[in-house]
């Protein structure tokens, strides 16, 4: 079957009646408009891929950070004085403190600065205003009944004493001290406590409390003796161990002792105190107890590891005054107990005898001529046949037995049994 007939204008070209293959198109523009192929809308633009993520760079390790330069430290300055820094800033500037002058210096004004300014205050008065204006008064205006100037020395070691203890917690009361001391020829000691130093300090005082009439510590059964019969007789009445209990009533015994004197008049100085074996009146009574007691306030700082000053030196220079005086004593005590060399030239009493000079050096010293032969000789600068010289702290161990006369850095000169002689007088001035 032939198919339908086709149209001019279909496309095909015919060669006798068969189709043939269409002809090349013409170009748009050589045909009719209305005839031009409608174009076709554009095809949107390809999608463009997403760029890929950057991968994190690998960690490094921190760096610290630049040191703050000077001039930023200095601007720092006024608020590290009202203590407004941070931590770190407050590190740097200090740092920078110790490394740069000017900025020191300027830290240091604005310090002082600072401290003008305060808050608003009430007009309450302060609680210390009352004990600061009295302690004013008493510094200005002399006291109405002052203590005398020989108990002075004893009121001021005991309330140092005193000062010391005050912090003192149970373990340090029991601490313990030895007590040393030199007897004949060798030196001794005898260990204690803190505790049991004050309550020796409170029973040898005693003597003193009774020779004015007041009490005495061991009670009316105290035992007829000296210093070394009372220690022992108190440490031994004691069934427990001495406690920090011990020191309200030596306190408050020194207090009495200190204002009895004061209210009694220039004649009780002379007073005489029973030692035991030997006397003192009552003004080198209270030297003695001042020496003592600051010797073993000195042996309690030193169990306690704390540092303790010597006296004052004109308490200190009255304190070697009487072992000085009492010099000429202890050698012809230690002469008749045959300890000592004889006397050489007895002379008669208030004559010029035969005479050692004794030199103290530093705070309290001074010098002073000792009679060798006898007590009651009078000591000649022309009949010195020695010389000694001794720092005064030095000389003060010495005569507390705290040191031997072997050990003593002694400057000696002349007649060395003299010298000798007195060095071991010097050192049995001690006791327990």
């Amino acid at each position: 079957m032939n198919g339908p007939p086709q149209s001019p204008d279909d496309g095909y070209e015919r060669l006798g009646g068969q189709a043939r293959i269409p002809g090349p198109r013409g170009a748009a523009d050589d045909l009719d408009p209305a005839h031009a192929p409608r174009s076709l809308p554009p095809m949107p633009p390809a999608p463009v891929p997403p760029a890929p993520m950057p991968r994190p760079p690998a960690e490094l390790p921190p760096v610290a950070p630049p040191p703050p330069s000077h001039a930023v430290l200095k601007s720092l300055l006024g608020a590290w004085a009202l203590a407004a820094c941070s931590a770190e800033e407050t590190q740097a500037v200090e740092d920078h403190l110790t490394e740069c002058a000017p900025c020191a210096e300027e830290a240091l004004r604005l310090r002082d600065a600072v401290g003008l300014l305060h808050p608003e205050e009430n007009l309450d008065l302060k609680p210390l205003l009352r004990s600061r204006v009295l302690e004013d008064c008493l510094g200005k205006r002399p006291a109405r009944i002052p203590v005398p100037v020989w108990a002075s020395p004893y009121d001021t070691e005991t309330a140092r004493l005193d000062a010391l203890l005050q912090d003192f917690g149970d373990s340090e009361w029991h601490t313990p001290v030895r007590l040393k001391w030199f007897e004949e020829e060798r030196r001794r000691s005898q260990r204690t406590t803190v505790a049991g130093v004050i309550g020796h300090l409170l029973t040898v005082d005693g003597l003193i409390a009774s020779a004015l009439g007041l009490d005495d510590p061991l009670g009316p059964d105290a035992p007829k003796g000296g210093p070394t019969v009372r220690t022992e007789h108190f440490w031994g009445a004691s069934v427990n161990p001495i406690t920090r209990q011990v020191r309200d009533p030596w306190r408050e015994q020194g207090h009495t002792l200190v204002r009895t004197v004061s209210f009694a008049g220039r004649g009780v100085a002379e007073l005489a105190v029973d030692y035991g074996g030997f006397a003192l009146p009552l003004g080198d009574a209270f030297l003695e107890r001042a020496f003592e007691c600051w010797v073993h306030a000195w042996d309690i700082a030193e169990a306690v590891d704390y540092p303790y000053e010597p006296p004052a030196g004109p308490h200190l220079h009255g304190m070697i005054d009487l072992a000085a005086r009492l010099l000429p004593g202890a050698l012809a005590q230690r002469r008749r107990a045959g300890l000592a060399a004889p006397a050489r030239g007895l002379v008669a009493a208030g004559a010029p005898g035969r005479t050692l000079h004794l030199e103290i050096e530093g705070s309290g010293g001074g010098g002073w001529d000792i009679a060798l032969d006898s007590p009651g000789a009078k000591p000649s600068p022309d009949r010195t046949v020695a010389e000694i010289a001794l720092d005064g702290i030095e000389f003060c161990q010495l005569a507390a037995g705290h040191i031997s006369p072997e050990e003593a850095a002694v400057g000696q000169h002349g007649d060395r049994e003299a010298i000798r002689d007195v060095l071991f007088a010097a050192a049995s001035l001690s006791r327990l």
